[in-house]
């Protein structure tokens, strides 16, 4: 597939192009990795002056009108520099739920911080025996007067550390694993009785373990509504993340082959041997697959196509193992110097890896694939 992308679109590539060049580069980012806050607000309050935080949400709501081809476009690029800041958490799940189910005054309350960066969010939905289920949620929430009151355990949330707020994913009628019946809340993560335990991801990010025990929250949407709400999100998500996948495999792509044209063994480049020629056209092809299903992916949640769901566990499996792949072929082309701290390649890799089990990983997708397939 071969988007011809507008006017808008192009100068919006090329201006978070820039940004990053000038911004973002690896020494930056290590040392962002190695602040005490683990992300840059400062990095972060100038997407909000470029605007990429403001792109996906349409004009109703204050924002630029991009919708998902604008995300695809942003963390295409930010896969490509490592973005560590929160985008997907913040704009594309908190921030497209709000959009998608919140009321007037939540809207006009919650978005334009957002966009101006001056407010992160983040959302909260897995449990420690979930495995990728949003309708296995144990959190419980109980009306009281105009709020309800949470209590439970969250596990794993990314980007719990740096928020501000937080969507919560709890039941508030039916049994455990009973479709109907899990609401979404908003939080605010200062909160009294909400305990938070951070701690580092594998890629350098920040997550957190959280319990809430008799917590304040806002319903967000209709109550017992929010599992279609999550999967909607979910494939919204799915096209950000295997955008940022598709970005991080170019560069590998990239490093690895100006590294094969350096690199001496046996007194000659190993860019020379056939077999090693035969390995990166694998990668390139890998990557150019990958590149047109992420496109026809966020194409479509653009547009709004019906079975956009099998689409997006379609994308997610085959995505997956391509970044697998080729973040593998990375390391090994490197030899031992590919997982080392100072060499960007193993920050790749691992941020593919963790790419690879957000939402749910290639073999979880793989058979939800088949099972919509059955379905249709």
């Amino acid at each position: 597939m071969d988007i011809q992308f507008t006017e808008e679109q192009e100068l919006l590539r090329s201006s978070v192009q820039r940004l990053l060049r000038d911004q973002y580069d690896f020494e930056a980012r290590r040392k962002i990795l190695g602040s005490e806050d683990g992300l840059s607000r400062r990095q972060w309050r100038a997407f909000a002056e470029l605007g990429l935080l403001a792109a996906p949400f349409s004009e109703d709501t204050g924002g630029l009108g991009g919708g998902p081809l604008s995300t695809m476009l942003i963390m295409e690029e930010f896969g490509r520099h490592l973005v560590v800041e929160p985008f997907v958490e913040t704009v594309v799940l908190a921030g497209g739920l709000i959009e998608q189910l919140g009321s007037e005054a939540q809207k006009q309350a919650c978005i334009p911080d957002i966009i101006a960066g001056t407010k992160i969010w983040t959302l909260a939905w897995t449990e420690k025996s979930s495995r990728f289920d949003f309708v296995n949620v144990t959190t419980g929430a109980l009306r009281d007067g105009e709020d309800y009151v949470l209590t439970g355990d969250k596990s794993a949330v990314i980007a719990a550390p740096w928020a501000d707020y937080l969507i919560v994913s709890a039941r508030t009628s039916g049994h455990r694993h009973d479709r109907g019946g899990v609401s979404l809340f908003v939080i605010d993560r200062r909160a009294a009785n909400l305990d938070l335990q951070s701690f580092k991801t594998i890629d350098g990010r920040r997550a957190a373990e959280i319990s809430l025990r008799g917590v304040r929250g806002q319903l967000l949407g209709r109550e017992g509504e929010g599992v279609p709400a999550l999967e909607a999100c979910r494939d919204r998500a799915i096209g950000a993340l295997c955008a940022e996948a598709v970005g991080a495999m170019s560069e590998l792509n990239s490093a690895t082959l100006e590294y094969s044209k350096t690199r001496k063994q046996f007194g000659t480049t190993i860019g020379s041997f056939q077999v090693l020629q035969h390995r990166m056209v694998d990668m390139f092809i890998a990557h150019q697959e990958a590149l047109s299903l992420m496109q026809h992916l966020n194409l479509s949640l653009n547009t709004g196509e019906a079975g956009v769901a099998r689409l997006a566990s379609g994308a997610k499996s085959k995505i997956g193992y391509a970044g697998r792949f080729v973040a593998d072929q990375a390391v090994q082309l490197h030899g031992g110097m590919g997982m080392t701290d100072e060499l960007n390649i193993g920050h790749y890799f691992k941020r593919i890896s963790s790419i690879n089990i957000q939402f749910g990983d290639p073999a979880y997708h793989l058979l939800r694939y088949a099972q919509l397939d059955t379905a249709a």
